[in-house]
């Protein structure tokens, strides 16, 4: 499938077209570049909530995630303990997985024991594709790339969890790694190499 033309007339991925929540995330958010460690690691989390459920349901969800885990600060979601994983898990707002909920304070504490110099931007920045030709179709987008497994299994190795090949190139997808508008979306932006912290 090709981009469509949503009710603007502007041609869009055609994802982008099956809900107003889909619709704002994709025309002003997915594929742009997200600076900040802080940015980065919500984008990780919600990646890793979304395993195995429907993205429109992590976006509509999207607010009460931020304000349950803190603005996902990573200082402030590593020093949750029990109390808090058992206050998220009766918390109706987000996606009450307790795998997932420890996952994420894990994940908070894996970023920031990692090595002096080293971050998650420059994590996904080392595993960033080469440049390609914009896909043509829906089908012509993966699902997971040799550089996703990569950084998988990087992040894996620094304790990261719930950060497999797929969830990996949602990611780089999301945070403008990857750019993967098809070619006829108005939307497609290059993405930028970028210097995060």
């Amino acid at each position: 499938m090709t981009a469509l033309a949503g009710t603007d007339g502007r041609l869009r991925c055609p994802w982008a077209l099956a809900s107003d929540d889909y619709l704002a995330y994709h025309d002003t958010e997915w594929g742009r570049p997200v600076h900040g460690e802080s940015a980065l690691f919500e984008r990780l989390c919600l990646e890793g909530f979304q395993s195995g459920l429907s993205w429109i349901t992590i976006l509509r969800k999207r607010d009460a995630f931020r304000e349950a885990f803190s603005g996902f600060d990573p200082h402030k979601v590593a020093a949750f303990g029990e109390a808090e994983v058992e206050s998220l898990m009766g918390d109706a707002g987000i996606v009450r997985n307790e795998a997932k909920i420890r996952a994420t304070i894990g994940n908070a504490r894996a970023l920031l024991a990692l090595p002096d110099g080293e971050s998650l931007g420059a994590l996904l920045e080392r595993h960033r594709p080469p440049g390609k030709p914009a896909p043509q179709t829906l089908a012509d987008v993966p699902a997971e790339t040799t550089e996703s497994r990569s950084l998988s299994r990087e992040l894996r190795r620094h304790g990261f969890r719930f950060v497999g090949p797929v969830t990996a190139y949602a990611m780089l997808q999301a945070t403008g790694y990857v750019n993967d508008h098809l070619a006829g979306c108005e939307f497609r932006r290059p993405s930028q190499p970028r210097r995060n912290a």
